[in-house]
């Protein structure tokens, strides 16, 4: 008798169960992120289908996986709560560079294909081997820092096959920097800006500094002559 009643008693546990996993709805969808490329018409398409069923049934990875596919989107995390809502955390991708032409790269090395690059025109330019995006991203960062400091602000900043880096500085002045020690290149031509003066500085077409010791200059075809003796370096050794 006893076994009939356990049975009895566990057949109704059961059919609660299955009462309560299919008559709880999905009531409310909490979305959590500062977006300014993603729309709510795309998060709510992506979404439509996957929260038209109960509470449990709700299939958190599809639906996380689905959100993913959005261009704009970075990470995305997913969690039921209880009784009837479903938590949402999108994080969008932040625009670093532009990628060639057509492309953009984020913060974290992603690329971002939007449908029109127009409103991104303002980014400097990162160009690169193909596959080499993150790599060349990393680089990119490590010589604006070294520019910063002197106000000089990139435009495009290029690494070709044989890996030889170009810049070309928002000012219109290219720098040649080649495949070898780069970094200590630019920090010498650096420590002469000060030196020079930023009006010199700026009659600058390209400075290439290829060489092991020095570097050349070519000049904009509008540049003055330059009074040598008015520089500071040379007022110094004078006295």
């Amino acid at each position: 008798m006893r076994l009939v009643k356990f049975i009895i008693i566990m057949a109704l546990f059961a059919s609660m169960v299955y009462a309560v996993k299919n008559f709880v709805p999905i009531k409310h969808v909490r979305i959590q992120g500062s977006f300014e490329q993603i729309s709510k018409d795309e998060i709510k398409a992506r979404l439509e289908p996957w929260v038209k069923v109960s509470f449990f049934d709700a299939n958190v990875q599809g639906i996380k996986e689905a959100l993913s596919t959005l261009i704009w989107v970075d990470s995305v995390s997913v969690n039921r709560v209880w009784p009837d809502t479903l938590a949402i955390k999108i994080n969008e991708k932040m625009p670093y560079v532009r990628w060639g032409e057509n492309a953009l790269i984020s913060t974290r090395g992603l690329i971002i294909t939007p449908e029109d690059i127009t409103p991104f025109m303002n980014l400097p330019i990162l160009l690169g081997p193909e596959g080499q995006e993150m790599k060349s991203l990393e680089i990119m960062k490590g010589v604006n820092t070294a520019l910063v400091d002197q106000s000089m602000q990139i435009a495009e900043f290029s690494i070709n096959d044989r890996w030889a880096w170009k810049i070309k500085l928002s000012t219109g002045l290219e720098i040649l920097l080649g495949r070898s020690e780069q970094l200590k290149k630019l920090q010498r031509f650096i420590k002469t800006v000060d030196v020079l003066g930023q009006e010199q500085v700026n009659a600058m077409s390209v400075v290439d500094v290829r060489y092991p010791n020095g570097y050349a200059v070519s000049w904009k075809l509008d540049a003055q002559p330059i009074d040598w003796k008015t520089l500071p370096a040379a007022q110094t050794a004078n006295k």
